[in-house]
């Protein structure tokens, strides 16, 4: 294959006039550039992050035509660095690919060689984007959790259960011997959330509507809340002393209304978590172990398999709400 003469499909946002069309295109690749690889996409998966990418959001996306897409895994075609050969198997996620960078709703990817982490033994191509970037940022949390709250230490409460970061957290917590609390608004999820290893179902508007109080009664070990905002400042204050916090989300919003009395009157840690820039050598410890001990048994149970022409759907399902587990896209026949 000789890069710059060899054309490929993938979906592409166009911005015409002020609006975003979604289409699926044959584009050419481009010559490597030092230290870039060239991966045949075989899958990724559907974010929110892509969600708002493909409909124009310029916080995520600066320029168009753009290609959306922040995870991917296949095998590397061709390479200018010294770190992959031709045939290895590699996961990439974040950093920015599908953001300014064309990213994996494509047949192929070209990105620098310290984006990619080698696909580890025990873990399938579509296994790894079953987990994505939505599995890492659940695995990081749960590394630092784990750092200092033990199973045995009381419950641990996931906000956004049924999201992908909320559904993978509560597969995998369960899977390693801790008892789960899961929030969610949608009651009519409560038998999904349960089979995922939930013990307790809590609805967010109770949560919500918690006393206003500085420090409520001490209820859980430690939290991993995707969603932010009230929700998040209740998790801390009703947080057992020496728990942990971890936060990954704002989908309700970014500020905190807190006082200090949770974190120098009960010792709560607040950690928050951004798989974005994560370093690469924890990278590779959060990868291996989803691959191995915290892989859960209902791993397969939590996704759905589309293809790139059934893109523009889901993610309007998913601006919508109406989507839960994760969304795997095919790129092989």
């Amino acid at each position: 294959m000789k890069s710059g003469k060899h054309t490929f499909k993938a979906f592409r946002v166009e911005e015409v006039e002020g609006n975003f069309n979604c289409s699926i295109k044959d584009i050419e690749l481009n010559p490597l550039k030092d230290n870039e690889i060239l991966v045949r996409v075989y899958y990724s998966s559907l974010n929110y992050k892509d969600a708002l990418s493909a409909t124009g959001n310029k916080g995520v996306t600066k320029t168009y035509p753009h290609t959306p897409g922040i995870d991917a895994v296949g095998v590397v075609q061709e390479s200018n660095s010294n770190k992959f050969i031709p045939g290895d198997p590699v996961i990439v996620t974040s950093y920015d690919l599908g953001m300014n960078t064309d990213g994996g709703f494509a047949e192929y990817i070209q990105v620098p060689a310290d984006w990619a982490v080698r696909l580890p033994e025990g873990l399938s191509m579509k296994e790894a984007m079953i987990y994505g970037t939505a599995g890492l940022t659940a695995g990081i949390s749960i590394l630092r959790l784990a750092e200092l709250v033990k199973p045995n230490d009381g419950k641990i409460i996931v906000s956004g259960a049924t999201g992908g970061v909320g559904t993978l957290t509560i597969s995998i917590l369960s899977n390693i011997g801790y008892s789960v609390s899961a929030i969610t608004g949608k009651q009519s999820e409560k038998d999904f959330l349960i089979q995922l290893g939930a013990n307790e179902i809590l609805p967010r508007i109770e949560i919500e509507n918690f006393d206003k109080k500085p420090l409520l009664r001490p209820m859980f070990a430690g939290a991993v809340d995707t969603v932010g905002g009230t929700i998040l400042e209740n998790i801390i204050k009703s947080t057992q002393p020496m728990g942990v916090v971890t936060c990954c989300g704002n989908v309700a919003s970014p500020k905190l209304e807190l006082t200090v009395f949770p974190f120098i009157l009960r010792g709560i840690s607040l950690i928050g978590i951004d798989s974005q820039s994560y370093p690469m050598k924890y990278r590779e410890i959060v990868w291996n172990k989803l691959a191995n001990e915290w892989k859960p048994e209902n791993l397969h149970s939590l996704y759905k398999e589309i293809k790139l022409d059934d893109l523009q759907l889901h993610i309007n399902l998913m601006l919508n709400g109406k989507l839960k587990g994760r969304v795997v896209v095919s790129l092989v026949d």
